[in-house]
This record gives structure tokens, sequence and C-alpha cells, in this order.
């Protein structure tokens, strides 16, 4: 009995450890101490500062949206979140899927000095609302944040939503920049470990299609036979095929001169 006491005691012990130091890693690479109050680094053109949080407008433009954004929490995480105060926002770049989105990323400190990166991301309308019709919620980024709640099974805690003002009136969705996520490395996986990931990610994706449609509807529309796993992996492999041509065209206007590239450090 005190064996095993002693080992939950030291697992936990070491899950702490390794939250902390994981906190204290992202502090390091994003963010920096100046003065009274941390700032988040300027990594051009990945993050980078507009404005200051120290200016008044700009301040209150931020604790405007932040109000909405609290509004749409649940009331514990509303509490947990008013523990910790803004202290800097910065832009950040974001990936291929959201191209031509704003996209910030938000620093806030605890009483005790924890750090707290949260991310917000412009919500635009669905590009399948044109042919499944208009979405029941009137903002995306509500429509957004439903819809990662109900496909998934734990979804981000800080998952939200609200309304820019002045010159950022525009919809968001709110959540962690980093929520102990972790990313299989397929680089290095051999033939065995790939096909068990992607087993891994096809049960994940049905149970997110089973929690949002109508399981029953979905398997009697696939059937037994293995025709819709034929299609999917169809289309699969042509979708792979035109990534190869899309990047060959991408080289091909690079050298060409009519594309400029910069290659990362």
């Amino acid at each position: 009995m005190r064996n095993k006491q002693n080992r939950r005691f030291y697992t936990k012990k070491l899950v702490q450890a390794t939250e902390q130091s994981a906190h204290e890693k992202e502090f390091a690479r994003l963010a920096f101490t100046a003065g009274d109050s941390p700032r988040i680094i300027d990594q051009p053109p990945l993050i980078f500062h507009y404005n200051d949080v120290r200016n008044e407008e700009y301040r209150a433009i931020l604790e405007r949206s932040m109000g909405g954004y609290l509004a749409s929490l649940p009331a514990e995480r509303r509490v947990l979140l008013s523990r910790y105060v803004l202290v800097d926002m910065a832009f950040k770049v974001v990936g291929v899927g959201s191209v031509g989105t704003f996209c910030g990323l938000a620093l806030f400190m605890s009483g005790n000095g924890d750090p707290l990166f949260l991310q917000f991301k412009q919500a635009r309308q669905s590009v399948l609302e044109p042919y499944a019709g208009p979405s029941p919620y009137q903002h995306s980024g509500e429509r957004v944040v439903v819809g990662q709640r109900l496909m998934q099974a734990a979804g981000d805690m800080f998952l939200g939503w609200f309304t820019g003002t002045g010159k950022y009136a525009m919809q968001f969705f709110g959540r962690q920049l980093r929520d102990a996520k972790i990313k299989p490395v397929v680089e290095v996986m051999g033939a065995s470990e790939l096909k068990e990931y992607a087993r891994l990610c096809g049960r994940a994706l049905a149970r997110a299609h089973a929690r949002s449609g109508d399981a029953a509807v979905l398997s009697g529309y696939m059937g037994r036979s293995s025709t819709f796993e034929e299609a999917l992996a169809d289309f699969s492999v042509a979708y792979a095929d035109q990534n190869e041509r899309d990047h060959a065209a991408l080289l091909d206007a690079i050298r060409a001169g009519r594309v400029e590239a910069q290659l990362a450090e």
C-alpha cells in the first residue's frame, strides 16, 4: 500500500515538473521580461507588434474584446481566467489553412507569475454554406467553437468567441496557443507504425462524425461493402498526386523568379 502511495506521489511530482518545465520553455521562447511587465518577443515576419497594450485606446479595444470572449466561456472557466491579467498582445502569421485571416497572440500573467498564452483567430463564413445552407449560428466564431466541442472528446478548455471593435471589428474564436499537443513524427515511421497511426486517425475522424451526425444513417449509407473505403483511398491518392504537382509548380515559379521565397533557418 505504501509503495503504491509513493508511486502516485512521485508520478504526480513528475507530471507537475514536466508541466512547469513546458510552461517555462514556452515563456522563454515567446516572451521576455521588460521592466514591470513581460512582453512577447517580436519574431518578424511570423510574430510582430502592431500597437502597444500600454496605449490607452488600444488597451480599451482589447479589454472590450476580452469581455466578449469571457462571456462565451463557461462560468468556471471565467473564474479561472479572471486570475490572469493581459500584459501583451501581438499578431501572429497563420498557417496555410487560414491564409488571409487575422490571428493574435495574447500573453496573460497570474499573480504568481505563471504565464498563459491564448491565440485568437478570425472566423469567417463557412465555405460549405453556399452548398449546405446558412449556419444556424449568427457568429462564425461560435460556429467554430460549437463544432469543435461537438466533435472532440476533450476540447481546449479555453475555447470561446467574440467580436472585435474598431478597426478589428471582425468575428474571432480563441483557445490556448498550445494545449499539451503531441505531434507524431511521421517522417521517421516505418510501414507498420504509419499504418497504425493512420488507423488511429481514422478512428478519431469516425468518432467525430458519429458525435456530430447520425451514426446510424452514416453506417447505413456506407453499408457493408468496401465501396466507400475504396472511394476514400482513390481520393487520397489523387489528392497526394495533386499536392506533388502543386509543389513542383511552386518550385518552377521560384526558379523562374515569379515567386520570391525565403528559406527557413
